[in-house]
């Protein structure tokens, strides 16, 4: 009986292609709209949990700020000893710590003058970033301990400043904290592009480099924040915890006054905002839903009234009530559905077709498209169970009489 349903169902369909195509139109939108918007949206979310875990999602940034709003003591801040030490309390719990120290300068090889941002590492800072070294080697432990002035750049920066991406062995100079000296380049690094650098023509025109983190805590060797990563696998909330603790009684501050941002917390709160504007945003595309449902119901309706002398005829050689009605209501829903897969199609094409030229990963997920086929057919059915009443409601000798 079911399809017998679906055969007639798609009979009437094809007789009325033009108009059925139309009425389609609305459900194509609407699902298009959904299947593109939570499509993208679950795009961003993978580009952004993949930027945070090449960032490395046991990174954390401690500091301490008093929470009453009194001035920071000396004491508040960090030394390289108090970092070391924090280090063999927590042992192999601590995969990486420094004191995440920066400095901006001007490198200068004959006329050339490329602007840096120079970041202090400790020897096994590799062990939880990656660095792609493509010309000579990392920093080592001889480098950090002798305060060296070597140097790992990055290679785009390295080809500005000396014309060459491998400059293994180049010097340059530059000033650090009012000291001008001598660099030598012992290393050459590729960067790879996020895909939002990519998006936006690149990062600014500042390139980057390692020193060891020595030089760049020197002279006064006050550090304002630690940088760490805890073990993988570690529970960042619990760590964050003790952690802080520990800090709090090391400087003779309250817990309160310890900051402890990690990369973790951070993810979850992006991805939550994200994953919140994916379904708001759906939602409102779904509202097009409504309007080809209004649509379908208004195009049975008129069905309806064609078909009024067919109903009589069925009904009279024996149909029930229930038979028309389910006749009516399973080409209802075949139209929507159809109208869903080909927004499905749409809106998924649109999104790869964006994907591919943006050099974008794209994620769609299979389980959004099955919801959003049978969300489609659901509509078809919910709006056509009023003219499918209305056909099924017909007394059999007005309906023949019908003209």
């Amino acid at each position: 009986m079911l399809f017998e349903n679906m055969t007639m169902a798609v009979h009437a369909i094809k007789a009325n292609k033009m108009r059925s195509l139309l009425t389609m139109l609305g459900i194509i939108i609407g699902i298009g709209s959904v299947i593109a918007i939570v499509s993208i949206g679950d795009t961003m979310r993978f580009m952004i949990s993949d930027i945070y875990k090449d960032a490395g999602t046991t990174l954390a940034s401690v500091y301490v700020w008093p929470s009453d709003g009194s001035e920071m003591r000396d004491s508040d801040y960090f030394s390289v000893d108090e970092i070391d030490r924090i280090k063999e309390v927590y042992g192999d719990e601590i995969s990486y710590i420094d004191g995440d120290s920066r400095q901006n300068a001007e490198a200068v090889f004959g006329r050339n003058k490329v602007k840096f941002e120079f970041e202090g590492i400790r020897a096994n800072y590799p062990d939880v970033h990656k660095i792609d070294i493509i010309y000579g080697r990392n920093l080592n432990e001889g480098d950090i301990k002798g305060r060296k002035n070597h140097v790992v750049l990055e290679a785009k920066g390295a080809k500005e400043l000396f014309g060459t991406e491998d400059a293994v062995g180049k010097t340059f100079r530059t000033t650090i904290y009012g000291d001008t000296a001598d660099y030598d380049v012992v290393g050459v690094y590729r960067k790879e592009e996020n895909p939002f650098e990519a998006m936006a023509g690149g990062s600014d025109g500042k390139k980057e480099g390692y020193m060891p983190e020595t030089l760049l805590v020197w002279p006064n060797d006050m550090i304002y924040n630690i940088r760490l990563y805890a073990k993988e696998g570690t529970d960042m909330a619990a760590f964050s915890d003790r952690f802080s603790q520990y800090i709090a009684n090391a400087k003779s501050r309250r817990k309160e006054d310890v900051t402890f941002y990690s990369v973790s917390n951070e993810m979850g709160s992006v991805d939550q905002v994200m994953g919140g504007l994916s379904a708001a945003v759906g939602g409102i595309a779904a509202i097009s839903l409504l309007v080809g449902g209004i649509g379908i119901m208004n195009i049975m309706l008129v069905s309806v009234t064609e078909r009024t002398r067919e109903i009589g005829i069925r009904k009279a050689l024996g149909a029930k009530t229930w038979d028309v009605m389910v006749q009516f209501l399973t080409e209802s829903a075949i139209l929507s559905a159809m109208g869903g897969i080909i927004g499905v199609i749409s809106g998924a094409g649109l999104v790869f077709l964006g994907g591919t030229l943006l050099g974008m990963t794209v994620v769609i997920k299979p389980f959004v498209i099955l919801v959003a086929v049978g969300f489609s057919a659901l509509v078809g059915l919910f709006f056509g169970i009023y003219p499918a009443s209305k056909a099924a409601g017909k007394d059999p000798i007005e309906a023949l009489r019908y003209e």
